[in-house]
């Protein structure tokens, strides 16, 4: 294993800008948000620790980078801010989300009360969900995990068609796995920040999808054919459980403690035999315990 840690004279310096737009926001932090940063800066505080690398593929190992400052991040030609007349993050499901209607309605709930969280000021809206057909994307069989596997460039052309005109972005997301091109073998997600666009994949989310092997449930596929999508149907998916839901979304204590995104079926829900549906977040503890002292810390 290896380990990453910056200096604190590092830390501080990241946030260091001569940029007036920048001075300007810094000055408008008030006495708590400056002590939050002063805190998190200290080497002996526990609020921020170093990375840990557990193989040679590690994301920072395998793809090394540039550091990037605050600065640089702010200052980036490709870096799209919210405008007055594009507010709205829409989230377009692409398949089902869960083993049943039922469960796929509350986990996209689920993540819509996160990212409303999440990106305070924002709308977000949800666009009504639509099979693999409706994308008319290439997919494929893996042939390591022989699941099925759809293609992110082709889904990010889809969206960009649907993209609204109120949009600061549109995502889609999914739980069937995907890859960018036929040389890689997959990708968690892709995205064009110039036409704001994205699309996900939580597959690998599923505490299951490495230890479990899904020959039987996908129809054999020919060769290079990629056109018969009745393959999706009754697609298996992996479970909603909390592990899933962590790895979504990390962790808002608000949204953690709020149980209104759950708030039971109704008599048409019951009908199909549903029950209600608490929202998963046992795995969030060690999130909401750092977000605490993060608050500790701004309130003191």
């Amino acid at each position: 294993m290896e380990t990453v840690r910056h200096s604190e004279h590092t830390l501080k310096t990241a946030l260091i800008s001569e940029n007036p737009r920048l001075v300007s926001q810094y000055e408008k932090l008030d006495a708590r948000e400056r002590r939050l940063l002063n805190e998190a800066f200290k080497p002996d505080h526990d609020l921020f620790g170093p990375i840990t690398l557990h193989s040679q593929s590690d994301w920072i190992i395998s793809h090394p980078e540039a550091p990037q400052d605050f600065e640089q991040f702010f200052s980036d030609p490709y870096r799209k801010a919210p405008s007055p007349d594009k507010r709205s993050i829409y989230i377009q499901c692409i398949g089902s989300l869960g083993n049943t209607r039922i469960i796929s309605e509350e986990y996209i709930k689920w993540l819509k009360g996160y990212c409303e969280a999440f990106f305070y000021g924002l709308t977000v809206k949800l666009l009504e969900p639509v099979p693999v057909s409706a994308t008319r994307c290439s997919f494929r069989v893996n042939d390591n995990t022989q699941n099925l596997q759809i293609h992110a460039g082709h889904i990010l052309k889809f969206l960009k068609k649907k993209k609204p005109e109120d949009a600061f972005c549109i995502v889609g997301i999914t739980m069937i796995d995907l890859y960018p091109r036929d040389s890689w073998n997959f990708v968690f997600g892709q995205a064009s920040l110039t036409d704001g666009v994205g699309i996900f994949s939580f597959a690998r989310y599923g505490s299951d999808f490495y230890s479990s092997r899904y020959e039987g449930r996908v129809s054999k596929l020919q060769k290079g054919s990629s056109s018969d999508y009745a393959v999706f149907d009754n697609y298996y998916t992996p479970q909603v459980t909390s592990v899933l839901l962590l790895r979504s979304c990390k962790a808002l204590v608000r949204w953690i403690e709020d149980e209104s995104d759950s708030p039971g079926v109704s008599t048409e829900r019951s009908r199909e035999g549903a029950v209600d549906l608490p929202k998963p977040v046992d795995a969030f503890k060690e999130w909401k315990e750092w977000i605490i002292k993060c608050l500790a810390v701004v309130q003191k």
